[in-house]
C-alpha cells in the first residue's frame, strides 16, 4: 500500500506527424512531435489489476480498450491496483489518442517511488498498441514515451533539438473511418502497385531527412516546404479527402508556413500548420 500510495498521475502527450506518414510502416524515415495535451491516468491500491472504463465510449471502443488493457496489464505483471483515465484528445482523429493512453496506463502500472525507465514503459505500451492496431509502426507511442521531437526509422529513435520554437497549430475535420482500415486499404494498393507506392514512399522518407536537417538549423520556411510536399505526395497516394485538402490550403492562406495532414487521413482527422 505504501509502494502504491506514491503513484503519482502519469501523463501520455498525444502527438503530431511533422513527415513521414505511412512510409513509416514500410521502413522509412519520420519526424515526429509530443503535444501539450494528451491523456492523465493515475491508480489507488486495489486487490487486482483494474482499468475504471472511461464514459462515451462506444462498445467497439469499450473492448479495444478491454484487450489492450489486459495486454499492458499481463506485461507489467498484474500489479494490484486500479487505474482511472483522464482525456483531452480526440479519438480516432490521428493524433495518436491510442498510444498516449498506452504511455500513461504503461507509466502507472510500472510505477512507483521511481519513474519507471523509458524501454520499460515502451514495452508495456507496446504490447497495448498492437491490441488497438496489430501491426503498429512503433512511432506513435515511442513519441509520447519520450515525450520529445523525435526522427524515427525501423524502429529506431533519434531525438531531435531545434533551435528555435515550432509552433503548430492543430485542427480537426469531420470524422474519418478507423485508422486500421484506412491503413489495410493503403497496404493492399501498395502491395498491388509495389513499385510506384515504393518510389512517392521513398520520397516521403527524404522529406523526413530533409525537415531534420531544416529543424537543426532552424530553417523553418524549409521545414514548411517539406510539409507542403509532403500533403501532396500523401494526396497521390490516395490519403486525403476534399475536406482535409480544404483545410490545409485554409491554413496556408492564413500564413503557415507549411501544412498538411497528421496520422492515417481518410475521409476526415487532424491537419496541422507550422
Amino acid at each position: 500500500v505504501d509502494r502504491l500510495s506514491l503513484h503519482l498521475s502519469a501523463f501520455g502527450p498525444a502527438k503530431v506527424i511533422l513527415l513521414g506518414e505511412h512510409g513509416v510502416v514500410f521502413g522509412h524515415a519520420a519526424l515526429a512531435a509530443p503535444l501539450s495535451r494528451g491523456v492523465r491516468a493515475w491508480g489507488e491500491p486495489s486487490r487486482t489489476c483494474e482499468l475504471e472504463m472511461p464514459e462515451g465510449l462506444s462498445k467497439l471502443q469499450m473492448q479495444a480498450l478491454e484487450r489492450a488493457f489486459a495486454a499492458g496489464a499481463k506485461a507489467a505483471r498484474h500489479p494490484k491496483i486500479r487505474i482511472h483515465l483522464e482525456s483531452e484528445v480526440p479519438v480516432s482523429m490521428g493524433l495518436g489518442s491510442s498510444a498516449a493512453l498506452s504511455v500513461a496506463v504503461a507509466k502507472v502500472l510500472l510505477g512507483g517511488s521511481v519513474a519507471p525507465a523509458p524501454q520499460k514503459v515502451l514495452r508495456v505500451a507496446m504490447a497495448m498498441e498492437r491490441e488497438f492496431h496489430g501491426t503498429p509502426s512503433g512511432i506513435d507511442h515511442t513519441t509520447s514515451a519520450l515525450d520529445s521531437l523525435i526522427w524515427f526509422r525501423k524502429g529506431q529513435a533519434k531525438k531531435i533539438v531545434s533551435p528555435k520554437p515550432l509552433r503548430l497549430l492543430v485542427t480537426l475535420v469531420g470524422e474519418r473511418s478507423p485508422a486500421r482500415e484506412i491503413i489495410e486499404s493503403f497496404r493492399t494498393r501498395a502491395s498491388r502497385y509495389k513499385g510506384r507506392y515504393n518510389r512517392v514512399l521513398g520520397e516521403i522518407g527524404r522529406l523526413a531527412d530533409e525537415g531534420r536537417r531544416s529543424i537543426q538549423k532552424g530553417e523553418l520556411e524549409g521545414l514548411g516546404d517539406a510539409m507542403n510536399v509532403n500533403h501532396g505526395l500523401l494526396c497521390a497516394l490516395g490519403l486525403s479527402s476534399e475536406s482535409l485538402d480544404s483545410m490545409v490550403y485554409r491554413l496556408r492562406s492564413m500564413g503557415a508556413l507549411g501544412a498538411k495532414i497528421t496520422g492515417a487521413g481518410g475521409d476526415g482527422g487532424a491537419v496541422i500548420g507550422l
